[in-house]
């Protein structure tokens, strides 16, 4: 639990990014923190590598059927569900995919359940937790532009896509380090992180700025200190610790715990700003956490 509640705290820090660099749009961004996750991950690979007998290098390697799932799994929960989130913001403004993109821990939480687990200990979770996603749309919705018309529900097809992404990311994800033991967390991290790298130079080649570009722009120091920190915070180091909460946790209990990021991320963009939460918005995270404890009971 406090692994996933880590992983939280490291996800909400992506809240702050294009508040530290706003002259870089989201897509760059997303670029920069993955093409620093892989470079990351890459060198711990290659330094655990060569630190490795010789006999052994062989072995260490990812064979053809986990090259694959680590390249799958990082399309579904890495740059194809923000290439997806991205797409839904350019159409439908921010407001209302983000509110979307938050019904996540309520798909793990149903579509994880334990088998042993009963449906009445779950419930009180449930509700909490979709009445704190209400107080938030509540909120959120007076900032979703109407005046988009079609464009805004091509907006909602693409957040529900990402939402249906990352979900699946979670579920497969779960299943493949539960059938794979002998896979160390850290090291499904690097191999993750390094086919998210390799994403991410697909996703700069079809839709990120020119290198040329971002070098001129305000801020380019501050955006490469931005993109390293959350692609070895947000995206490394938040990694190693849902693969542990995935590996000793249901998907419906690590589920839950996604909506930590959430309030991690309030409090980071409140505390930048120097404001106080709405009176909604206190209420959503309480009720998030009441929905955590409530599902932890229930789980135990």
């Amino acid at each position: 639990m406090l692994a996933g509640l880590g992983a939280g705290a490291f996800w909400g820090t992506t809240f702050m990014a294009p508040l530290l660099a706003p002259a870089f749009g989201s897509v760059d961004i997303t670029v920069g923190r993955f093409l620093a996750c892989g470079l990351f991950s890459l060198m711990l690979l290659v330094w655990q590598w060569w630190r490795l007998p010789a006999g052994q290098r062989q072995v260490a390697r990812p064979v053809p059927g986990q090259m694959i799932a680590a390249l799958g799994l990082s399309v579904l929960g890495y740059t194809g569900y923000y290439l997806l989130l991205v797409l839904a913001i350019a159409e439908a403004g921010p407001a209302l995919p983000v509110l979307v993109i938050g019904t996540i821990p309520l798909w793990l939480m149903l579509l994880g359940k334990p088998q042993d687990l009963r449906w009445r200990l779950l419930m009180p979770g449930l509700l909490l937790t979709a009445a704190g996603m209400a107080a938030m749309f509540v909120v959120g919705a007076r900032d979703v532009d109407t005046a988009r018309g079609a464009a805004l529900w091509r907006g909602v097809a693409w957040a529900l896509c990402a939402a249906a992404s990352w979900t699946a990311f979670g579920l497969i994800n779960a299943r493949w380090l539960t059938r794979h033991p002998q896979i160390g967390s850290t090291t499904w991290s690097n191999w993750l992180g390094v086919a998210a790298g390799l994403g991410a130079c697909v996703l700069w080649v079809g839709w990120g700025s020119p290198w040329s570009e971002l070098v001129a722009r305000p801020g380019w120091a501050t955006f490469v200190a931005v993109c390293v920190f959350t692609g070895i915070g947000a995206g490394w180091v938040a990694a190693v610790l849902w693969n542990v909460a995935s590996r000793r946790l249901s998907p419906s209990l690590a589920g839950q715990l996604i909506v930590s990021e959430t309030v991690f991320g309030l409090v980071y963009a409140f505390a930048w700003d120097g404001t106080w939460p709405l009176p909604l918005q206190w209420l959503a995270c309480l009720l998030f956490v009441l929905g955590i404890v409530s599902s932890i009971r229930a789980h135990r």
